[in-house]
């Protein structure tokens, strides 16, 4: 029998709504360093962010909103309209997401499994040179747009402009290496989940 070998980097993505921040969260309950590139994009859109002067230069000053950080509202607007657009943001974006990504790895222990929760992973090929496995959360698209309507006030028709911008779940699942199925509202089902593959990936025992 081969020797168990752990596994050091996972790349963890789903759609919007399908709990894959939940999943996350858990993960690093069991002892993942967490790396959140959603989080990563926040920070360098911030007022005073590092793409800040990137952004005004590249689409003017009416992207940045009064507080000096990227105008989301505007930029998402426009990008859902304009394939051009969303790739020259993604353009200016990716790289710098990429940087502060490793940053952050190399900042883990040296035994530490790294986890990087990426939304748009199976979008962005890349991603899959650097990690080890992928893992997907999935979910029905009515369950997505359920919760995205129950948390942030959208409506349904703006959950599913965004739904439709990112890879289907026909194409994350076989990117995959596991697949989490989030149907369950019971958190304890989700939880018990998590700590079963992470015993079967990271601990072995």
């Amino acid at each position: 029998m081969a020797a168990f070998t752990a596994v050091r980097r996972i790349g963890l993505t789903g759609g919007i709504g399908s709990g894959k921040s939940t999943v996350a969260t858990l993960l690093q309950q069991c002892g993942a360093h967490l790396v959140d590139t959603d989080a990563i994009a926040r920070a360098l859109t911030a007022p005073e962010g590092a793409a800040i002067p990137a952004l005004r230069a590249r689409f003017g000053p009416e992207s940045i909103d009064a507080a000096g950080a990227m105008d989301r509202d505007w930029m998402r607007e426009r990008a859902f309209a304009d394939g051009t657009l969303r790739e020259a943001l993604e353009a200016l974006l990716h790289p710098l997401i990429g940087a502060e990504a490793d940053r952050q790895a190399c900042a883990a222990a040296a035994q530490a499994c790294v986890v990087f929760d990426v939304p748009l992973l199976v979008e962005s090929s890349r991603w899959r040179a650097r990690v080890d496995r992928v893992l997907v959360v999935d979910c029905s698209v009515q369950q997505q747009i359920e919760r995205v309507v129950r948390r942030s006030g959208w409506s349904s028709d703006a959950v599913m402009r965004v739904i439709a911008q990112q890879a289907s779940r026909e194409l994350r699942r076989a990117a995959a290496d596991a697949v989490i199925h989030n149907g369950s509202e019971d958190a304890a089902v989700l939880t018990l989940e998590v700590q079963a593959l992470w015993r079967q990936w990271v601990t072995a025992h």
